[in-house]
């Protein structure tokens, strides 16, 4: 089965972890030498923009606002410790320019763009916000699979079943989103409504480093790394060639939350 070249990763609700989620999901992927973009579709939060050093000039926005500027233009590289090469297309503009981006013509710009971007590198991520505005909608109908991702808590599941509701209704290609859930960075223990996301899940993202610049964190090989591995795997339904002392791991982690799609 060929691996999903492209994925949106959608938040179920506010500060899900989608953005550090896209990062570490990618940088997972550059480990095993491959080639990926990652795409904002953020435009609010723009949370992608504080992985690059230096000025952001073109950002994600003025490139949809300018479809005859090349897509490279608004690519800046993420420094990682990786094989392969992760390219940031992030927001990071006034709200001026914003607001435009958001009508119905940019947004199909993004599309195209996500289309340009499978066209230069193994895999393309998105980071998309709870589905509610254009540029989220022309996201998910311009990659081959959706991922809903939700904190480990009551809220999140309830979030993570209003995105599907919304996905369904606005035809979403992708009629069987995946879901990821997330635990809190930094939290000791499990608390009180923990795991009502992580029990219906395809994939986990273990508890990581509470610095959100941190990420991403899982270029080592400890249990967050090996974590992100498998879900990276897992969402990408792939295999990557990244070796853990205890590959046994790997498997206790995706045991019970792996579903690889039939086709």
């Amino acid at each position: 089965m060929a691996s999903i070249r492209s994925l949106a990763f959608v938040g179920a609700v506010g500060g899900a972890g989608t953005t550090r989620t896209a990062v570490e999901c990618a940088a997972a992927l550059a480990r095993d030498g491959r080639e990926v973009v990652v795409l904002d579709a953020a435009y609010a939060t723009q949370g992608l923009g504080e992985f690059v050093s230096g000025r952001i000039d073109p950002d994600v926005t003025a490139l949809c606002l300018d479809p005859d500027r090349p897509l490279a233009d608004g690519l800046y590289d993420l420094d990682a410790a990786v094989d392969g090469r992760i390219e940031l297309a992030p927001a990071h503009a006034p709200f001026e320019r914003l607001a435009r981006a958001t009508d119905d013509d940019a947004a199909q710009v993004l599309a195209d763009r996500a289309a340009e971007a499978v066209a230069r590198a193994d895999h393309v991520i998105v980071d998309v916000p709870p589905v509610a505005a254009n540029p989220a909608i022309a996201a998910v109908h311009a990659v081959d699979r959706v991922a809903i991702v939700a904190p480990d808590t009551d809220h999140g599941a309830d979030g993570r079943r209003r995105q599907r509701d919304l996905l369904r209704d606005i035809d979403a290609p992708d009629g069987d989103p995946a879901s990821v859930a997330v635990a809190a960075p930094g939290s000791a223990g499990s608390s009180d409504e923990s795991g009502s996301a992580e029990a219906d899940a395809d994939a986990t993202i273990p508890r990581g480093p509470s610095e959100f610049a941190a990420a991403p964190a899982c270029l080592g090989t400890d249990a967050f790394a090996a974590g992100v591995v498998a879900a990276t795997e897992t969402l990408f339904e792939t295999e990557l060639g990244v070796e853990f002392e205890d590959r046994g791991v790997i498997g206790r982690l995706g045991a019970g939350v792996d579903r690889v799609r039939s086709e």
